[in-house]
């Protein structure tokens, strides 16, 4: 079927998209901050407060400064984007003009993308001042969608937000309504007749396009659907069509979530909001038995586990804690959020308290059941040492605690990299038969120290050497061992080959020595390398 035909509907059976356009975000971020979150309902100014001032904001756009947004005081007055700053000011003198700020727009608008979070996990950010949010299924959580509807925007309102919310199947249509500044429902096959009343303005379209438009007659969406579609293609290209479809539900886009969603969730929400770390550590100990139910089902445990809190004030707090190993025991899950609350004491505050708490798994790891030995003691139990990096990680930070992991290089100095303990998985497994302890120190010295060979064997070993001013005799030894530099690194080709050697001395002691090519060209350098348990 071309691109141009007439396309029927396509069935959003199932897909349930809610689009969020916050048309004021940029003028409301201001008021927000300077009058508070409840400006919008507090009805006006309180007696002493001055009434608000129409505001304007501008930008730099080529050579000149031009109005970028305006709130809707300044909007009535007639007062509207892509106006210059000298006109508008000349035009408008008792206006508050001050410079935009679209990076701190943005910031809010992540924010409120991470507080929608508690309806649903699928999110997806529309700069410069849409959401779109994926609640099929999540609906009857809030006694459908139309109570879902209004709690969201009358919680928007109370943060002093003016917004518009649309649902329909597809995330187009829900997006055109929104931007048309409909707030409402729309059942599945009623999306054509849904928008066209709508002005050309909710489709996503550039300026040039729509003024073109304009000038043909077409002022709404229906209009615009009424004509016939390969003379709209030739003329106008895909990106017309494209819009068209997506709004009266012909095409539907698949939505890409700001953030992944966790395999497991568990949540709770209260109608009394929960201010006190004692009850939210006993909300957490109930979330984590509900998980571990779900985890043991899967033969699985955590890796890692999140909690979310929302303030009533829109806020989100997320902690975040690793573990070296899978776990899924809800006193240790919640030990470990309770070594993290304590690092971070002073940046969490609750506010007014929490109306709603979620626990998840973002990532899980098989675990299997372990076989205990009839001899107490008989061999170090892993599990202790990972309990103890787990503890400190959430204490400390999980980069503050870390494990050497090996690097794929023959170099002794590159062979290995400290990495955070809690990824490497807090064993040496992910050492694996990479290199026999029998052949490489106990310890590494952090740079080589030269010795001095008293007594050697021609093209040999030393037959003694003196280091850090004592004499060692040499009685055994191992090697040659040849490791040449890295060529394919930068000054490689520059760096002399190195003969290593395993040599015990009088005392049993056992030292790692190198011997390479001298500063001269003639007589060898040898240094001390390494320890030997």
């Amino acid at each position: 079927m071309s691109a141009v035909s007439d396309l029927p509907a396509l069935s959003s059976r199932g897909s349930r998209m809610l689009s969020l356009c916050l048309p004021q975000l940029p003028t409301d971020r201001i008021r927000r901050r300077e009058a508070g979150p409840g400006w919008r309902s507090a009805g006006g100014p309180r007696e002493g407060e001055r009434a608000l001032v129409p505001l304007a904001l501008f930008e730099r756009s080529g050579n000149a400064d031009r109005i970028a947004a305006t709130c809707e005081l300044a909007a009535a007055a007639g007062l509207g984007p892509g106006l210059g700053l000298s006109e508008a000011r000349a035009r408008f003198p008792g206006f508050d003009f001050r410079e935009n700020d679209p990076a701190a727009t943005r910031d809010l608008l992540e924010a409120l993308a991470d507080w929608c979070d508690r309806y649903t996990p699928l999110v997806a950010v529309e700069p410069p001042d849409g959401l779109t949010l994926d609640i099929a299924g999540c609906a009857h959580l809030f006694g459908g969608e139309k109570a879902l509807l209004d709690d969201l925007l009358a919680r928007l309102f109370a943060f002093g937000l003016k917004a518009h919310a649309s649902v329909a199947g597809g995330a187009g249509t829900a997006r055109a309504l929104a931007r048309g500044g409909a707030s409402t429902e729309v059942p599945d096959g009623a999306e054509a007749q849904a928008v066209a009343a709508l002005p050309l303005e909710a489709l996503r379209l550039d300026a040039e396009l729509l003024a073109t438009l304009r000038r043909l007659g077409l002022r709404t969406v229906g209009q615009l659907a009424e004509q016939p579609r390969a003379p709209l293609a030739r003329r106008f290209g895909e990106p017309l069509l494209f819009s068209l479809d997506e709004a009266t539900g012909r095409r539907n886009t698949a939505l890409s979530p700001r953030l992944p969603v966790a395999p497991l969730i568990a949540e709770r929400r209260f109608a009394e909001p929960l201010v006190l770390e004692e009850d939210v550590g006993r909300v957490l100990l109930f979330l984590a038995g509900r998980l571990e139910g779900d985890l043991e089902r899967r033969g699985a445990g955590g890796r890692s586990f999140e909690l979310a809190l929302f303030r009533v004030d829109g806020r989100v707090d997320r902690v975040r804690v690793g573990t070296s190993r899978p776990l899924r025991a809800p006193d240790e899950v919640a030990l470990l959020f309770r070594e993290r609350f304590a690092a971070l004491r002073e940046e969490l505050d609750s506010g007014f308290g929490y109306d709603l708490i979620r626990l998840s798994v973002p990532v899980t790891a098989p675990l299997r059941p372990k076989q205990a030995s009839l001899a107490a003691g008989a061999e170090p139990d892993p599990e202790r040492l990972a309990a103890l990096i787990d503890r400190l990680a959430a204490r400390l930070g999980e980069v503050s605690v870390t494990a050497l992991g090996p690097v794929d290089s023959h170099w002794p100095e590159r062979a290995e990299r400290a990495v955070p303990a809690v990824a490497a998985g807090g064993s040496r497994a992910a050492w694996g038969g990479r290199v026999s302890a029998a052949n490489r120190p106990a310890r590494l010295l952090e740079r080589p120290e030269q010795v001095l060979i008293t007594q050697s064997l021609p093209d040999g070993p030393p037959l003694n050497f003196r280091w850090r001013r004592a004499l060692h005799v040499v009685r055994r030894y191992e090697g040659p061992e040849r490791i040449a530099a890295e060529w394919w690194r930068a000054g490689g080709d520059d760096v002399p080959a190195r003969d290593y050697y395993r040599i015990e001395d009088e005392r049993g002691r056992r030292y790692w020595l190198f011997r390479q090519e001298g500063a001269d060209g003639y007589r060898p350098d040898w240094f001390m390398h390494g320890l030997f348990a």
